[in-house]
């Protein structure tokens, strides 16, 4: 019955996103290149009563969608960890380069992946092909080392476990009061 009520107030809300058209069409770094894919917000009408801002987009999009998001996402993870790896190096091996990387990052974000590599390449275009070299390294090993079964069983165990926390949240159970009546021997 919960979970009744929960689609009825859910559906026309689901509906009414699905059916609004994309609002942000830019290119950004962090999502989908173009695409207008996530969600975006937009302004009230005048006339309607509510708070000023309205959900205007889907959150994941179909099934048919790509998965560019998901692909950059890993990419600029990998630029983060290769950096991560190059700045661990050169702080044994060359303190004068690891003082100046450290100090890039300090203004600079590792996790912008391509903008991050094509400004140090501008700067430093021995410090950028070691990330480089590196990231692609790194990608290599966790490509050999990932078991998607044991990835897919997690997701799935996952999801298990905190559907069953939300339903002994949710659920009311029965109380005992059979021995609390008031009388005592």
């Amino acid at each position: 019955m919960v979970v009744a009520q929960a689609a009825a107030v859910v559906t026309p809300v689901v509906a009414a996103a699905a059916a609004a058209p994309p609002i942000c069409p830019r290119a950004s770094s962090r999502g989908a290149t173009g695409t207008g894919e996530g969600l975006g917000w937009r302004r009230r009408r005048r006339g309607s009563t509510g708070r000023g801002l309205v959900i205007a987009d889907a959150f994941g999009g179909t099934y048919e969608d790509g998965f560019g998001d998901v692909e950059l996402e890993i990419m600029n993870y990998f630029t983060y960890k290769a950096t991560k790896t190059v700045l661990y190096q050169l702080y044994e091996m060359n303190p004068p380069a690891y003082t100046w990387l450290y100090n890039y990052l300090v203004v600079n974000d590792a996790k912008e992946g391509i903008h991050f590599l094509r400004a140090l390449t501008k700067e430093r275009q021995d410090l950028a092909e070691r990330v480089m070299i590196t990231r692609l390294h790194l990608y290599g090993r966790w490509i050999k080392k990932c078991d998607h079964t044991k990835m897919y069983e997690r997701i799935s165990n996952e999801n298990l476990e905190l559907m069953r926390e939300r339903l002994i949240e949710t659920v009311v159970w029965p109380t005992d009061d059979t021995g609390t009546t008031g009388k005592q021997d």
